[in-house]
């Protein structure tokens, strides 16, 4: 039990970490991570009921997705655009891309991903060092089914991830006008193709900012 306590008390830790891209956009009050996988489960219960998928397993997903963030960096796309050679990447160095250079490209995209999952991968390995074999086993499963898309639940809930990250991206350009909604309106509809999810999207879209549809 006291290797179960540890691990509760790491993911806490969740609750005060701030995500990264909202820090980039200099969002008072930003949400957590904790607050962001809050967000999500309950996305991916509601309109996944809609599909035929293991919904235990989708919301176990979405709980678990993030929190190799208590020891690793919380990523972004922005973080590609702004990658140097040594794949450390400050908050400083993304205030200097330009709206126009704001989105990466898939060489950057693929550099970015194999740095941030060497990362993930030894803080996930640290988190659950301690857990019974079978716990360990489980979370590792689905984490990597999240991040690789092996079954429609991996799929769902990653395109899921986008969408809420849409939503919360809207919530604040509609509040302080700092997000670059256009980038990440077109960034989610190139990654999105879940029927469900452009449905939902559009319902965003139509919601928020009907300027920026295109």
């Amino acid at each position: 039990m006291k290797e179960f306590l540890n691990f509760l008390v790491n993911v806490g830790k969740l609750k005060g970490k701030k995500r990264r891209g909202w820090e980039i956009h200099k969002i008072k009050n930003a949400e957590t991570t904790a607050e962001h996988i809050f967000h999500l489960a309950f996305l991916v219960w509601i309109l996944g009921k809609r599909k035929r998928i293991n919904i235990e397993r989708a919301i176990k997903m979405a709980l678990i997705h993030d929190i190799c963030e208590i020891y690793s960096r919380d990523f972004t796309s922005y973080d590609a655009a702004a990658l140097k050679e040594k794949g450390k990447v400050t908050i400083k160095d993304v205030l200097k891309i330009k709206p126009k250079q704001g989105r990466p490209t898939t060489n950057q995209r693929k550099r970015l991903e194999k740095i941030k999952q060497k990362l993930e991968k030894k803080a996930m390995k640290k988190i659950l060092l301690r857990l019974s074999p079978e716990v360990k086993k489980e979370i590792t499963n689905l984490w990597l089914d999240y991040e690789n898309g092996i079954t429609k639940e991996g799929r769902f809930v990653k395109q899921a991830d986008k969408t809420i990250n849409l939503l919360q991206g809207l919530e604040y350009w509609k509040k302080y006008g700092k997000i670059k909604h256009k980038l990440w309106v077109g960034r989610a509809k190139e990654v999105i193709d879940d029927p469900i999810l452009i449905e939902f999207v559009k319902t965003i879209e139509n919601n928020f900012c009907k300027k920026c549809r295109h």
